[in-house]
């Protein structure tokens, strides 16, 4: 008997909703971001060219990418459900943040430099900041359970 369109789909959903990566990847995710993260403290000391610094930001972000997805020692229900819950909690504050940010950066910029105050800000900030949330709200739930 042939499934139907929607039991495929749900079953396609459900295995990219389950996918997580082995724990192995944590360690290597952290060593991007490391890696990443010094290169870019290296650079600001030397004339690099203007194509570094997109490849550093996203090697940062897929180091981050790498962690939050990477499966704990022992995953059972509980570690989904708190995994589950410091995404919700990553998306609200990540939403929050971009909106509120650029009134701020705007407000900053206008109190030190009037004439070039403008309001905007880059994917790579909320994306980073919604990583490193979930991040610290899963490891936070994670030492309270």
């Amino acid at each position: 008997m042939k499934e139907s369109f929607c039991e495929s789909e749900r079953r396609k959903l459900d295995r990219m909703n389950k996918f997580q990566l082995p724990h192995s990847y944590k360690r290597i995710g952290w060593g991007i971001v490391i890696v990443s993260f010094l290169l870019m403290i290296a650079k600001k000391f030397v004339d690099e060219p203007t194509w570094v610094k997109p490849i550093l930001t996203n090697l940062m972000i897929v180091g981050f990418l790498l962690v939050s997805l990477a499966k704990e020692k022992i995953e059972d229900e509980l570690i989904e459900k708190l995994r589950a819950q410091s995404y919700r909690l990553a998306f609200v504050f990540g939403v929050v943040y971009s909106l509120v940010q650029p009134y701020i950066e705007y407000g900053v910029d206008y109190l030190l430099n009037e004439e070039k105050a403008e309001i905007g800000f880059s994917y790579f900030q909320v994306l980073i900041f919604m990583l490193v949330v979930q991040i610290m709200f899963f490891n936070n739930l994670k030492r309270q359970r």
